[in-house]
């Protein structure tokens, strides 16, 4: 009988040590998700990204943390840093806006979740930066400037030219020849 009464307080040291390991193990868990018409983008816009925190252990509202940083390879181009309150679960849109001025390419974004003791959480999800429409729309603003500058000095050296050879032929009329 003492081999058994041993083994049993074994098991519930044994189920007390386990279930103070599960008290450490948290089940916060954070995703990010590219929304498709977001998948490329162009400078000076914004960029659009799905935010999705669970923790479901969590039964009160805490502030959390979360830090946005826009990778083009280990270069860090953009960091934002906004504050969440979270009960058990949230999901967010949220945006960044593209500098301008970024070469075209695959850029990642990176989103990591602190909370204020030890818990923290990181995912990447990625997109394309293009080049910008408003490039574009620059050179053909210039060509039309340039072309309107143009035709307009061109007006008015013909008029002016127009004018002095009028004015001539009314001065000879005048005071004859």
């Amino acid at each position: 009988m003492k081999k058994r009464g041993r083994r049993s307080v074994n098991f519930i040291l044994i189920g007390i040590f386990l279930i103070s390991l599960i008290g450490v193990v948290s089940s916060l868990s954070i995703s990010t998700h590219v929304l498709e018409k977001y998948t490329e983008v162009s400078p000076g816009e914004r960029f659009y990204f799905e935010v999705e925190i669970k923790y479901p252990e969590n039964l009160e509202r805490k502030d959390l943390r979360l830090e946005y940083n826009v990778l083009y390879g280990d270069e860090v181009v953009l960091q934002s840093k906004v504050l969440k309150a979270v009960e058990t679960q949230i999901s967010f849109l949220d945006y960044l806006v593209i500098p301008s001025g970024l070469e075209p390419g695959l850029y990642t974004l990176r989103v990591k979740i602190l909370d204020y003791e030890e818990l923290s959480e990181e995912v990447e999800a990625s997109f394309y930066v293009i080049p910008g429409d408003s490039l574009e729309l620059r050179v053909y603003f210039y060509a039309l400037l340039s072309s309107i500058l143009i035709v307009g000095f061109i007006v008015f050296f013909g008029v002016s030219i127009h004018r002095k050879k009028q004015s001539s032929r009314l001065e000879l009329e005048l005071f004859g020849e």
